[in-house]
């Protein structure tokens, strides 16, 4: 198994770093530390209006969500941990599109700075198709630690894959 497969991409420094975490068992006490509690968003219609909010704050010449739900197949099917969709069709003289952000379910159980993180990052797709400079410039706009919450989100990922969730921020959700 590869232990670091969400790191694959970071410095060899950063991967020793990250495997001295695992061994000694501090990536939860970490991510505890830092995130001390999970978010309170329980479904698809509050994700819906957090969502909303969010473009509206963010994008607010982009085309209106038609859909925002957590999906328990979507890790399994799409190897991702959100999804976006266009949706263009054709009725009469007009045309009609459907923007759709599904959010693994995985993030019903997690701080609100990694739900936020992946909401904006399928947001972003809304401007910006491609993962390049304009896409994660667009992303720091909308969330300032963009990129240090998605690398703790590895993180996170990580310590699953190894050691489980973190049971604390699934009992207080309880």
């Amino acid at each position: 198994m590869n232990k670091l497969k969400y790191l694959n991409h970071y410095s060899e420094e950063t991967k020793k770093q990250v495997l001295e975490l695992i061994k000694s068992s501090a990536i939860e006490k970490y991510l505890l530390k830092k995130y001390p509690l999970p978010h309170t968003i329980t479904n698809d219609k509050e994700l819906f209006s957090y969502v909303t909010d969010l473009k509206n704050s963010y994008l607010k010449k982009s085309s209106p969500l038609s859909k925002v739900v957590f999906d328990g197949k979507i890790n399994v099917i799409h190897n991702a941990l959100g999804t976006h969709h266009f949706v263009s069709r054709v009725q009469g003289a007009k045309l009609k599109s459907k923007n759709e952000i599904r959010i693994a379910s995985l993030f019903k159980n997690v701080p609100l700075e990694f739900l936020e993180m992946i909401v904006v990052h399928e947001l972003a797709h809304f401007k910006e198709k491609e993962h390049n400079k304009a896409f994660y410039k667009l992303c720091t706009y909308m969330q300032k630690e963009y990129h240090q919450v998605e690398f703790d989100l590895r993180l996170y990922l990580t310590h699953m894959e190894t050691h489980g969730k973190i049971e604390t921020w699934v009992s207080k959700t309880i």
